[in-house]
């Protein structure tokens, strides 16, 4: 079954919140990588957890050892705080077929090329198809900064892109469900 990585550190906490229900209510598999550890997300792997240890124990387990070893799939990597080290991290991890979420548009176009399909924080999908279009841009926009001739303006985490990037994300954990 693929892996799923989440550049934990680039994704805002509004997405994050929303990966990490799924993920527990589906009981899926997760990355999650960044310079430090994120209290949301081990949050939710600490009940994500309790609950897995406590359906167990509804199901009649008693054995103490054996529910010491339930664990939520649900993971927290914390790399050096280096420039660039949770990317290096994830793309030093990841394989062709894997699935990763993140804002970052060159982790996006190095895991793309990979043979990943990524998901950024609005909802749009990157394949090795799409993503260098996007990167060019991306590129051409920071020349344009520096020349002074354009300023960026970030549109603002609203809740119509929430919205946009959890049916994206809704889209993407129905295939990946599809493919295990």
């Amino acid at each position: 079954m693929p892996k799923i990585y989440i550049d934990a550190d680039s994704v805002p906490t509004q997405i994050r919140a929303i990966i990490l229900r799924r993920f527990a209510k589906e009981n899926l598999s997760a990355i999650f990588v960044a310079d430090r550890t994120l209290k949301d997300v081990r949050t939710a792997s600490d009940e994500h957890t309790a609950n897995l240890r406590s359906q167990a124990r509804g199901q009649g387990e008693t054995d103490d050892e054996r529910l010491r070893s339930i664990h939520s799939p649900i993971e927290m990597v914390v790399v050096a705080s280096d420039l660039d080290s949770a990317d290096n991290w994830i793309v030093a991890h990841a394989q062709s077929g894997d699935v990763a979420i993140t804002h970052d548009i060159p982790l996006a176009s190095r895991l793309a090329n990979r043979g990943l399909t990524v998901l950024d924080d609005r909802g749009n999908v990157y394949t090795s198809e799409n993503v260098a279009e996007r990167l060019s841009m991306r590129n051409l926009m920071g020349e344009l900064r520096e020349m002074g001739i354009y300023s960026e303006q970030h549109r603002p985490m609203d809740n119509r892109t929430v919205k946009a990037f959890s049916d994206a994300f809704d889209r993407l954990i129905v295939t990946f469900l599809k493919q295990g």
